[in-house]
């Protein structure tokens, strides 16, 4: 298993696979791997006549995708993490839905070669939907050449999913249900999901990397494994030293206070998009959903830089913040207030 999380998302066709790459490899950040599907000359008429197309289609299907992951998966996890939108063994899935007899039969002997040059992930996050579902996100997009996709097809591609990864034992699965959930336009679900897979990568011993800035290792390296609240005290305190910074508390409160002004002033625009959005859309919550989602770059941004100087204040005064944290929270969780 590599020191850097390697991650594949799998579901039907239209889950949302590429998108959730795209968010996950920003937030964790690690680089994205994107399955390049246009490129397949037999895909349109695959749809049009799945009989006929059907091994032309899945052979150039395995080729391109061993080519695609040959190497450039290794080479990628030695400098960081890795998200990709395919798992290279559902190669063998859309096979046994699609091919029968010696084509099969071909088709297996080429992938098991192959297969075997492919490294594992740590961790396949599944996006499950129903068949309604589905058929509503690939009309959305309106792909040319999705749109003879037949709802059997779909239904069938599902069920095999269901099944595949049911019994799938070469690394740990997330099954994450989506019909009730849109994780590129809410930021509350995009958040919910971002926080299950950090869980999960966590549970299984891997984070995404923190540099490490000690002069004394000889320039910057990784912290690998889990990370909680005084790993990041601890790599301020590397920052500090190396970059020279003052370890001053009241200097940094006042550095405090100008994030929160930015995050004030972050806040705002998103209270005026939100209201130049509610005449567009009609609902306030969707307004409000879009408009956060619209600057959550910026507002991250801002709430880092608050972070990094709430963990310096507590540096500065030899203060375990983890440790304060969880104590204050549970005296709250048992405290009670006037009027609750």
């Amino acid at each position: 298993m590599s020191t850097h999380p390697y991650i594949a998302i799998e579901g039907a066709i239209g889950v949302g696979k590429s998108s959730l790459a795209r968010i996950l490899g920003e937030a964790l950040p690690a680089e994205v791997l994107l399955e390049v599907f246009e490129e397949n000359p037999f895909l349109s008429d695959f749809y049009a006549d799945r009989s006929r197309y059907a091994f032309q289609t899945q052979i150039f299907f395995l080729l391109s995708r061993y080519r695609q992951q040959h190497k450039v998966i290794a080479e990628t996890l030695r400098r960081g993490g890795l998200v990709s939108d395919y798992l290279f063994a559902k190669d063998w899935l859309f096979a046994h839905l699609n091919l029968a007899g010696d084509e099969l039969a071909m088709y297996e002997r080429v992938h098991a070669i192959l297969g075997e040059q492919i490294p594992a992930p740590d961790l396949v996050i599944y996006l499950q939907a129903s068949t309604d579902t589905l058929m509503q996100r690939i009309a959305m997009r309106d792909r040319p050449y999705e749109r003879q996709m037949s709802r059997d097809y779909i239904n069938d591609l599902r069920l095999a999913y269901e099944a595949f990864l049911a019994d799938y034992a070469t690394a740990p699965v997330l099954a994450l249900a989506t019909d009730d959930i849109d994780f590129v336009r809410n930021p509350h679900d995009r958040a919910g999901v971002i926080s299950r897979v950090r869980e999960t990568l966590a549970g299984a011993g891997i984070q995404p990397s923190l540099l490490d800035l000690d002069a004394a290792a000889g320039g910057p390296t990784l912290l690998t494994g889990s990370h909680r609240l005084p790993d990041f005290q601890q790599f301020h305190r590397a920052l500090d030293s190396k970059k020279g910074f003052l370890n001053d508390p009241y200097l940094n409160f006042i550095l405090l206070t100008e994030e929160i002004g930015e995050i004030g002033r972050a806040l705002g625009k998103t209270w005026i998009r939100q209201d130049q959005l509610l005449g567009q859309v009609g609902n306030r919550r969707e307004a409000q959903d879009r408009a956060v989602n619209e600057l959550s770059n910026t507002l991250g941004e801002e709430l880092a830089d608050a972070l990094a100087y709430l963990l310096k204040i507590a540096n500065d005064a030899g203060i375990d913040l983890e440790s304060a944290y969880l104590k204050k929270m549970g005296e709250n969780w048992d405290g009670k207030w006037d009027g609750r």
